[in-house]
Formats: C-alpha cells, sequence, structure tokens
C-alpha cells in the first residue's frame, strides 16, 4: 500500500510547512482529480499566508471547465502536449480526443496566466546572469515528449504552439524516452528503441 490519506486542512498545513521550508512553490503533480479538495487547501493556506507559486503540473488531457474552477489559484501550468494526431494519439495513448482537448486545455491555462512573469531568486547577488538564478512566477511552459518515428508529429506540435502562443509561453522538448521491459513489441515494434540525436536535433532546428 503507497501513500495515505490526508484531510484538506492538513494539505493546507503541508503549503505552509513547504513554505517555511525555504520551497520555491507547491508544485501540484497530476491533481485534476483532486481539484475540489486543493481548491479548498489551496483557500485555507493562502488565508493564512502561503504566497508560494502554485505550479499545475499536467498530461494535458484536462476538461476547461475543471480548470475553470482553478483561475486565481494557480500561477505556472506545466502541461504536456503529447500529439497533434488524432491517430498516433489513439495508438499510444487510447484517446483519439487527446489533440483537441488538450488544445482546448492549454487556451484555458493561458488565459488564466498570461505571458511568463520572473523574479531574480537572490536579487543581492550580482554574479547571476542572463536567465541565471531566474524563478518564474507566473506563466505557462508545455512539454512534448518525442517518440522514435514520430519527428513529423511533433513538428507539428511546435508549429501549433508556436503559431497560437508565439514568444508568450516557454517549450520543453525532450528526448529522453525509454522503452520499458513492459512494451509489447509485437505490437509497436517501433517504438522498442530510443529516440536518435539526428531525429531529436532535427527538431531542435526546425523549432529553431
Amino acid at each position: 500500500k503507497v501513500g495515505k490519506k490526508i484531510s484538506v486542512e492538513r494539505l493546507a498545513e503541508i503549503f505552509l510547512e513547504q513554505q517555511d521550508r525555504g520551497a520555491l512553490n507547491i508544485n501540484l503533480v497530476t491533481p485534476t482529480h483532486y481539484i475540489p479538495q486543493i481548491i479548498k487547501a489551496l483557500e485555507l493556506s493562502k488565508n493564512q499566508g502561503m504566497n508560494l507559486p502554485v505550479v499545475y503540473n499536467s498530461g494535458g488531457y484536462e476538461k476547461a471547465e475543471a480548470l475553470k474552477l482553478l483561475d486565481g489559484l494557480v500561477d505556472v501550468y506545466l502541461p504536456d502536449m503529447k500529439y497533434m494526431s488524432p491517430v498516433l494519439a489513439g495508438k499510444y495513448s487510447k484517446a483519439q480526443d487527446y489533440p483537441a482537448a488538450a488544445m482546448a486545455a492549454l487556451a484555458e491555462m493561458f488565459r488564466q496566466v498570461g505571458t511568463p512573469v520572473f523574479e531574480v531568486e537572490n536579487p543581492d547577488d550580482n554574479t547571476a546572469t542572463d536567465e541565471a538564478g531566474l524563478i518564474m512566477k507566473r506563466g505557462m511552459i508545455v512539454r512534448h515528449l518525442v517518440l522514435p518515428g514520430c519527428t513529423a508529429d511533433s513538428k507539428a506540435v511546435v508549429k501549433y504552439l508556436y503559431d497560437t502562443y508565439g514568444d508568450d509561453i516557454y517549450m520543453s522538448i525532450m528526448s529522453q524516452y525509454t522503452p520499458m521491459k513492459t512494451l509489447d513489441k509485437d505490437k509497436y515494434p517501433e517504438l522498442a528503441r530510443r529516440v536518435t540525436t539526428y531525429e531529436y536535433t532535427k527538431l531542435i532546428d526546425h523549432a529553431l
């Protein structure tokens, strides 16, 4: 048995404890099924002085209606944009509607947080240069995991994000896909390898 049950009140206390420990943010990972409880805990903790940025870290497969409930409570959205192709989404995630759902979700996320806002981590440190030491206080970072043999779809993801949001969001283009031992190699032989340096470099070139 993994994990333990906690009350909304205890969750609010945990948020405050993290702030006392010097945490930079409250990072809510795959939190969608707990939205009602998270809202109550955030409201409780904020009323008691919790002022850390709240990060909503999800796979992008969200209902915009659910996200609207978080308006004013989340500062940084960190979603995935896994696919633009409904065919790939259906094949690998059994969710042919993923692209449409993610596009609507990202639009709602961006509506809430807007363009990025940063703060210097240590204002008295004069040695920081460029973006070193900057902490995102508000904004959206969209992750995309490149899959082997799927760079055409990855290019479509990058193009969609840039055409839609320009430089008002950040993208994290990830190359660390690793086939697991549980992969059905007979059903998905194309996924039984890592992404090549060539594939990843070509995508980064496209993004640039």
